[in-house]
């Protein structure tokens, strides 16, 4: 996903969300209500206490838990730094998947890559 797209598309959703560095946005199996895109700062995805994965300004993140029918989360996400995240709920993400075909490719990309990374090393 181009950071200066996300960044841009994020910037005018009016619900965001402040996170000082170690807060934890959700854990494992906690039911997923929304996704995030993150405008300022850095996330660190987790898996059994192990950091798998770093989210970065630009990326999203959570999206799974709005495709899957259980709505369960798979990792845990913690703020690593002070944070800015755009918060989307399911109906918002729905509306940007049907209306903009840029943003679900982005969404996909951003999926497709981090598939990627746990693959291969790049």
């Amino acid at each position: 996903m181009s950071a200066e797209h996300t960044i841009e598309l994020f910037s005018k959703i009016d619900e965001n969300q402040t996170l000082k560095a170690g807060d934890v946005i959700f854990k494992v199996g906690d039911t997923g209500a929304v996704m995030y895109g993150v405008i300022s700062g850095t996330v660190a995805m987790q898996v059994d206490g192990n950091t798998v994965e770093t989210i970065e300004a630009g990326d999203v993140f959570g999206e799974g838990a709005l495709v899957h029918p259980d709505k369960r989360r798979r990792s845990t996400a913690i703020a690593q730094c002070d944070c800015e995240l755009a918060v989307l709920n399911e109906e918002r993400f729905k509306f940007l998947i049907e209306n903009s075909p840029t943003f679900a490719i982005d969404v996909m990309r951003s999926y497709s890559d981090r598939l990627q990374r746990f693959k291969h090393v790049i």
